[in-house]
């Protein structure tokens, strides 16, 4: 019997170098939503590009789960991320994907599930060379670190969006601000130390948080807010402050006029680097106002993924079994009970055990 073929079967309903760890991913949401508004007024548009299918490893077990009766039927799945370069060249390769992201996309409901890939999992990286994640994109672009997602993680991913860190204050700024709960330890732990950072490379004031609690944080305080490694769980809790921001931007990005949305995309265009075309992006949100993020998550998931120094290759997240985990991330975007794994990922998963078991003391 081909593996699989037991599978439950039915559509699932459900010059401080300024790194952002990857927050410039919070811009990705935000352009998706203004630009079918605004493509007929605009002359400009993204950075386009064109991925081969072919080359994207997508193993044929999860194209039979496109099919009618599969439950990966009705989804869309794009992978976001946000990169630390410093010029348009690095838009393209020869940059760390600091944040990585899965928005999957149930086409009827309008539900978005999102999933941070951790920076640091270790994992094949599309090449067969076990590494941290991030260093696809660093040696081969938005390309192999799409083919990296697909290859570990059984997806099926065959379109992108990238941004670099310019803008993101502007992004923030022009739709008001967004609201945020922010803890006492965040604010201890270095939220204005980080808007120094950013002040003095972007050449610009600040203004410093001092109390805890909801509020609203403009462009410079939110941009800090997410880059907070302290304080609650290192890249853990600063990726679900990612998340937490992407969420608002949503909130405010749906109550904002036409107008100023217009402004923000205008604004941050040029830096947004994506396979997705004029008609990708009309089919794609033909009915805005139903989209919205319902869940959000990381993977490799809490209770399957520990840490450790890799010799050379520094501290790493490590999977404790990359088979659980991609069981795991298929129930969460695609509410599948029953998904049985590739061959190919019980392989890396073989690997990445055996490079890191080691160093392991667990």
């Amino acid at each position: 019997m081909a593996a699989g073929a037991g599978r439950k079967r039915g559509v699932a309903r459900s010059r401080t170098k300024l790194i952002l760890f990857g927050i410039e991913i919070v811009i990705i949401l935000i352009m998706l939503l203004v630009l079918y508004l605004v493509m007929h007024k605009s002359s400009e548009g993204p950075k386009m590009a064109e991925l081969d299918p072919q080359v994207l490893e997508i193993h044929e077990e999860v194209k039979h789960l496109k099919e009618e009766g599969g439950t990966m039927q009705g989804y869309r799945n794009i992978a976001l991320f946000g990169l630390d370069a410093e010029n348009e060249a690095q838009m393209y390769k020869g940059s760390h994907s600091d944040s990585i992201m899965i928005a999957s996309v149930n086409m009827d409901t309008g539900d978005i599930r999102l999933v941070s890939v951790y920076r640091d999992t270790y994992l094949n990286l599309g090449n067969d060379d076990y590494w941290k994640a991030t260093q696809a994109y660093f040696s081969g672009g938005a390309e192999q670190a799409v083919k990296m997602l697909n290859m570990n993680l059984d997806m099926d991913i065959t379109d992108f969006v990238a941004v670099g860190y310019k803008g993101l204050r502007n992004v923030i700024d022009g739709l008001g601000g967004v609201y945020i709960d922010v803890e006492n330890d965040e604010i201890v732990h270095h939220l204005n130390s980080y808007q120094i950072g950013i002040s003095n490379v972007l050449q610009c004031d600040y203004t410093p948080v001092t109390e805890p609690g909801y509020q609203l944080l403009n462009g410079m305080q939110a941009t800090a807010y997410c880059r907070i490694r302290y304080g609650g769980g290192d890249d853990y809790r600063r990726t679900a402050r990612q998340r937490e921001v992407l969420k608002a931007l949503e909130e405010q990005a749906k109550k904002t006029d036409l107008v100023t949305l217009t402004k923000v995309f205008n604004d941050c265009i040029g830096d947004i680097y994506t396979s997705l075309d004029s008609a990708d992006i009309l089919d794609l949100l033909a009915d805005v106002g139903k989209y919205s993020i319902v869940e959000e998550n990381g993977f490799p998931q809490e209770s399957l993924r520990t840490v450790g120094n890799i010799g050379a290759k520094g501290s790493c997240v490590i999977p404790k079994s990359l088979e659980d985990n991609v069981v795991w991330l298929h129930k969460f975007f695609f509410g599948d009970d029953d998904y049985t794994v590739t061959e190919n990922v019980k392989e890396y998963g073989r690997q990445v055990e055996a490079d890191t078991s080691p160093y392991l003391t667990e």
